[in-house]
Parts: C-alpha cells; structure tokens; sequence
C-alpha cells in the first residue's frame, strides 16, 4: 500500500475502520471513499485506523479509498468569519445553499471562507521590520463596528523583505514576505489556518478582575459573570436557555459574540438564524451580526461534526481573543455535545461510564472550559475569551453527569428553575442554588465603578431571600398569620425583590437591559423600603396598614415606569419612601 491510502474496511455509521494506513497520525484529517467526505483519524492500531466522519456515510462501501490530506482538522481565520454562518466544520452555509438548496450534500469538500472576495487591505508593514508571532502587519475593516488585524501566525518570528502597498485583496494573496532565521522567505497572506484541538498560545494569563456587564439584574448584580469566566447554564426543556442565551448575546459588553447551536432542534435553530441578523447592536445601532459567528449544527446533522463544532467555536473566539477583543462564546447546548460524544464511543467500542457516557467526559469539559480566560496575548494586548456553555439534563436532573461535570468546571452557575418557569418568572434563574464566585473577585470593580456599597446591598438581598426560604416552610405547615410583624414583613420584602428586581422582561423597552446605575439604584429603593417600614413595624403599626401603602406597587412598577434615561426618578421614589413612612409614623406616634 502507498503511502497516504488506505482501505474502508468497516462501516458503522459516521465511524469508519481502514487498513494499510500505518503512515497516518491520529487527529489527521482525511478524506473517505469516492464522494471525499471529511473525517478525522482518531484512533491508530497498527496499520488500522478508525476513522469520525464529519458527514452522512450512508451509501459508503468497503474497499473505497481514504485518503490522507496530511495535517489535522483545522480552521481557515481570516476576514468574512464575521456575520457568517457556518455548519459544525466551518462550512459556510449561505454558500452552502447556492449549491444546494435544502440540505447538505455529501462530498461537498472542506468548503470555508470566500477566497475569490476582495478586501479592501490596509498595510502596516515596512520593509526592514522585524515581525514576530502575534503581531500586527496589516488591517481589514471586516464590518463598520470591527477592525479585523491580520496578525503574524505563532511561532513565527522573520523580517520584513518585501511589502505589497494597500489595496484591494483576496485572502490568499501574498502581503508581505518575511525573511525567517535559517534564511528561508515565507509568504504572509490574509488567511492563517489553526487545528481545532490546539488551544492558541498567548504570552500569559491575567488574574480575572472586571465583570461581563449583561444588562441582566439577576447576573449583573445577584451573580456576575466576569471577562475570561466560566458559565454553566442548567435547565430542563422550557425554562428560557435559548432566551436567556440570546439576551446575553445581545446586551452583553463583549466585542465578539460566537453562537453555537449545537445540536439543537432544526426549528429553534432556524429562529436563531432569522432573528440574528433582524437584531440591532444596542452599542453602534447596526446589525448585531457585524460582530457575531453562528454555527449551526442541528440535531439532524452528522453527529461527529456536532462533537467538532465546540471545538471550531472556541477557536474562532481565541484568533479575535488574539487581536485584542473580549469574545463571549454561547454554547447552546453542552448536553448535546457530550451525547455526541457518547454515540461516537459507543461505536468505537469503548467501557461505558456512568449513564453510558465515555469515561474521558469529565477531561473534555474541562479542556474546553480551560480554554477561556482573560491573557496577555503575543501582540501584548489584554483581551479575553468568555465561555457561558448551557446544558440540558433529562427531565431536569441536575444530578445526571454532564450539569454535574460541568459544576465542577465553571465558576458561575446559573440554575434555570422549572417551578419558576412555570410561574412565568423570567429569567427563570433561581436565585437560592445557583451561585458565582466572581462575587468577591469583583468586589474591587463594583466598588470603583459603581458604589463602595453595591455588593453589600446584594448580600443583604439574598440573605432575605435565604430568610423567606426558610419562612415558607413554616407558613406551608401553620399559615403566615402565626408569624410576628417583622417576619411578614421579610415575606412581603422578599416577594418586592422577586417581582420588582428579579423578574425582567425581554420585550419592554426599558427592562430588557438595565444599566448598573440603575441596578444599584434600584436595589437602594428596596432597601430604604424596607428600612422604613421596618420602622413602622417596630412601632406596632399593623402590617396590613403598612403595606396598603402606594409605595408598595410603586416599587414593583418602577422597572417599567421609570425610563433607562431618566434614573433620577429612583431618587424621587426613594425621597417619597421616606416621607410616606415619616407621616405613617408620626399618625401612630
């Protein structure tokens, strides 16, 4: 057998077994029968090989030919990443489409960003300079909102002798030539190819220190999200992971937004993909897909490509991470890809762990979560990568291994509640189990940036939270009338803080996102609320006379009566707080 051939011999689904391909390496990229379709080589025995197909076998027979293409599955990162749509292997959709109008064909090839488009080029190389990984020698405007830098490849370190002027170009033109240390010349073009598997180097990681601002009360201030964080994003069937996910993407203060969909039902993810691109950037009033990636690898899509396209995500993020941007990456949801996972080793014959899922799950997650942070990156700029993976348990249980494993991985965990999906509190997030640790990391920033004040009024909203908890379990068994004034009090607090700061409505105008100044604002109106009528309570006023007070309803109102530009009002509030209260008292004095 020639070298870089091999044979189909077993065909089980998407994986494929080969023989006479001793000269293979594991994690190659190769190509299998007549139609070419794309796999990986992901195990190697001698001279048989398994082989994960990225696209349907069905019609593939034994005794075709595997081919090798001589280097691992990799991504092309060059401009027109931004506001395309690709499938789980960087196949562009949209092109996919002129081709074939309904579904994906097989042996299509490794189709991937437009190379016949041209770029308007902006060069910022000279002749003489000496360039090393990471830097930039040229730049694209991608999209009005990005600037698109054409950087140096890693490990790549040469000097400049010879520099095209700026000019229109396609990305596989020749922009500058560099001369390398042992004498060799190489071409520098627009394009760079990656593995998907390698991380990205970066100079060194920075100590996570500013938040993820989402305009999301429940995040921003009960559980913050930090730049270069971690988040898992639990919750059953029709608890809003999709929304929530959406809402993040839109609002959030990150540069770059990469959507996965991975392994979603066909239906929601063809929502995303018409809604996307209708979405207004709230920042720079374009479209929001000017600075978003969406892949999509749907439910009914080859399952190997749906194990790859977590992979093709999270490097896209780490080449944007790379010029300088804060890149927060969506993976909707993580559930599917670990049951990828676990149907590919199935067929590959592997010891079963828990609920049959591969026994390397638990590493997987953690290689990918790991691959988020906030760096030094080689060009010196600090910039980060934020992963906020959703997962979906069966029937809700968190203890299944995968919201379990991922538990481990994440530092903030956003426990979608059904009970309170049901009840049509969005977002359902409940704010008893889940938790984030960002919370003292980010103390210093909300501190500077916001109010000393700000963390210490959340604490003292969740320790209200935690109190009513523990009061429902006595009013379910005797009824809240045998409860003392102060404790009703806490009921009727905690209820306030559900309706009037928890809850947020997507739709409205002015609650779908919701700067910190307001936030901490709002949060003072329900403290002094409660302040004051604490007062009253100690006095002996009944509390029925207490809360037949207007402010009551005022306060639940005032995230929709009280415009985004107009937050002095909550000052008002607060002032009319005091004197309602005030006049209360001096009536029983």
């Amino acid at each position: 057998m020639s070298s870089g051939f091999g044979i189909v011999e077993l065909i089980n689904g998407p994986v494929v077994k080969g023989t006479g391909m001793a000269d293979f390496k594991v994690n190659e990229m190769v190509t299998v029968g007549e139609r070419q379709l794309i796999g990986e080589v992901v195990s190697l025995q001698e001279d048989i090989a398994t082989v994960q197909v990225y696209e349907e076998t069905e019609g593939l027979s034994a005794g075709e030919h595997i081919t090798s293409t001589g280097a691992p599955l990799s991504l092309s990162l060059g401009p027109g990443m931004l506001s395309n749509m690709f499938d789980g292997i960087q196949r562009p959709l949209k092109k996919i489409q002129e081709i074939s109008a309904d579904f994906i064909p097989e042996g299509i090839g490794l189709l991937s960003l437009d190379e016949e488009k041209l770029w308007e080029v902006k060069v910022t190389a000279e002749v003489g300079m000496t360039l090393s990984a990471g830097m930039v020698y040229a730049t694209v405007q991608e999209t009005e909102s990005i600037l698109h830098k054409i950087m140096v490849p890693p490990s790549i370190k040469g000097t400049v002798v010879t520099v095209n002027p700026s000019g229109e170009y396609k990305l596989n033109d020749t922009i500058i030539v560099l001369e390398l240390a042992n004498g060799e010349t190489m071409n520098l073009t627009l394009v760079q190819k990656w593995p998907v598997r390698r991380p990205r180097p970066i100079s060194k990681r920075v100590p996570i220190y500013k938040p993820l601002v989402t305009g999301q009360r429940v995040i921003d201030t009960f559980f913050p999200i930090a730049k270069g964080g971690t988040v898992g994003l639990p919750g059953g069937f029709g608890t809003g992971k999709t929304v929530t996910q959406h809402q993040l993407a839109k609002w959030s203060d990150a540069d770059i937004i990469v959507y996965i969909g991975c392994g979603e039902r066909g239906n929601e993810m063809t929502n995303v993909l018409e809604e996307f691109p209708a979405l207004i950037d709230p920042r720079t009033n374009r479209p929001l897909m000017e600075r978003t990636i969406l892949i999509a690898n749907t439910s009914n899509m080859p399952v190997a490509a749906r194990e790859a396209s977590i992979y093709t995500g999270i490097t896209m993020a780490e080449y944007f991470r790379d010029m300088g941007y804060d890149v927060a990456i969506m993976a909707d949801s993580t559930s599917r890809w670990a049951e990828a996972l676990r149907e590919i080793s199935g067929r590959l014959e592997e010891m079963p762990a828990e609920e049959g899922y591969p026994a390397y799950l638990p590493s997987r997650l953690a290689q990918f979560y790991e691959r988020a942070g906030c760096v030094e990156t080689l060009g010196g700029d600090e910039a980060s990568v934020t992963i906020i993976g959703a997962v979906s348990p069966a029937g809700g249980d968190f203890s299944e291994p995968v919201t379990e494993n991922t538990k481990r991985f994440v530092s903030a965990f956003l426990a979608l509640d059904k009970k309170l999906a049901y009840a049509r509190h969005y977002p359902s997030i409940n704010y008893l189990t889940s938790y984030s640790s960002y919370v003292s990391i980010l103390e210093n920033w909300y501190s500077e940036n916001v109010a000393p004040d700000m963390l210490s009024l959340r604490a003292k909203m969740v320790r209200l939270l935690q109190e009513e908890e523990k009061l429902n379990e006595i009013v379910q068994l005797v009824g809240e009338d045998v409860l003392p004034n102060d404790q009703c009090l806490v009921l009727e607090i905690a209820r306030t803080i559900k309706k009037g700061f928890l809850q947020q409505n997507a739709l409205h105008k002015d609650d779908t996102y919701v700067s910190l100044e307001k936030q901490y604002k709002m949060l003072h109106v329900i403290d002094d609320l409660y302040e004051n009528a604490l007062k009253c309570v100690k006095m002996g006023i009944p509390l029925s006379t207490i809360r037949k007070e207007q402010v009551f309803e005022d306060v639940v109102k005032m995230k929709y009566d009280i415009p985004n530009d107009h937050i002095e009002l909550l000052d008002e509030l607060r002032g009319r707080i005091v004197s309602d209260y005030d006049a209360l008292m001096k009536k029983y004095q």
